[in-house]
């Protein structure tokens, strides 16, 4: 009889642990946007916020208290410090010392690339007609982003910044020629920006790369959680809906098919990268 007792406590005490860690509350901080304007952080946030709805668990998703641009962001994450997620581009570098969730959340769309330049190169722009003409232009990019070596490791001579806000500015100056931003980028980046700026109609550059949302490593609970709900929002198809809502209008608006598009070597591809999961990339039907 006390056996049996027993085990009926052990049975309840089971059943009470396992409510109160489905009820546990997850708060899980992303790096603040710029400002409330910022439309480059809405489909991160609503992709991390779709993964989490699938796993069922109880969350709340809140951005730091300070805004965190990538390469400070990236830093905390490694410290566990202020935020716990972070969405970025890849390199083997940031898998070394982060953990990734290796699902491309843009498609590889982070590595297509039209150039904002000054109006006053318009004309110089238009007389390209090749990569090799395109290197004698001089690329802006941030100190620290992976596609600074890419540009570089292809045979660009790079001009680097330490921010984004930063090349915009020097841009006007013709310090530099061109700012190659993503597709999924710069749209948002260039309204209300200066009449100077303006995109260059006819070219792009695309190198194959991925941005994934990063975890510390001390936290693989976390990364499984977020592939866990990744996974099923491919498989029931709301990851694809929610990523043709936010980019094909983009995409044609940028009249990416009729581009001339200059493939570029990436060797800071970490070897891991899924490139032979067809349903994780965006296939361009040119």
């Amino acid at each position: 009889m006390a056996l049996k007792y027993i085990k009926t406590v052990l049975l309840l005490c089971a059943l009470l642990i396992s409510t109160q860690s489905a009820a546990a509350l997850w708060t899980i901080n992303y790096p603040k946007p710029l400002d409330d304007s910022d439309a480059r952080a809405e489909y991160p946030i609503a992709l991390l916020k779709l993964a989490l709805d699938k796993t069922g668990v109880n969350y709340e998703l809140l951005p730091s208290d300070r805004i965190l641009l990538s390469s400070k962001a990236l830093r905390q994450l490694r410290e566990n410090r202020e935020v716990n997620v972070v969405w970025s581009m890849t390199d083997s570098q940031r898998e070394k010392d982060l953990l990734p969730i290796r699902i491309p959340i843009a498609k590889g769309l982070i590595g297509l690339r039209v150039f904002v330049i000054n109006v006053d190169r318009e004309a110089e722009f238009a007389r390209v007609s090749s990569k090799n003409e395109l290197m004698n232009f001089t690329p802006l990019q941030g100190e620290e982003w992976p596609d600074t070596k890419i540009l570089q490791a292809n045979g660009f001579n790079v001009a680097t910044v330490p921010n984004f806000k930063d090349a915009y500015s020097l841009l006007l100056q013709n310090k530099g020629d061109f700012f190659p931003r993503s597709v999924i980028e710069v749209t948002a980046e260039l309204e209300g920006r200066s009449a100077s700026l303006k995109l260059e109609p006819d070219m792009a550059v695309y190198y194959p790369t991925a941005m994934y949302y990063f975890v510390n490593k001390s936290n693989p609970t976390l990364a499984r959680l977020i592939e866990t709900g990744l996974n099923r929002a491919i498989e029931d198809g709301s990851f694809e809906a929610l990523f043709k809502s936010s980019n094909e209008a983009i995409l044609e608006q940028l009249d990416i098919k009729n581009r001339r598009i200059y493939t570029l070597d990436n060797p800071l591809l970490p070897p891991e990268t899924p490139l032979a999961d067809e349903r994780l990339w965006y296939v361009l039907d040119k």
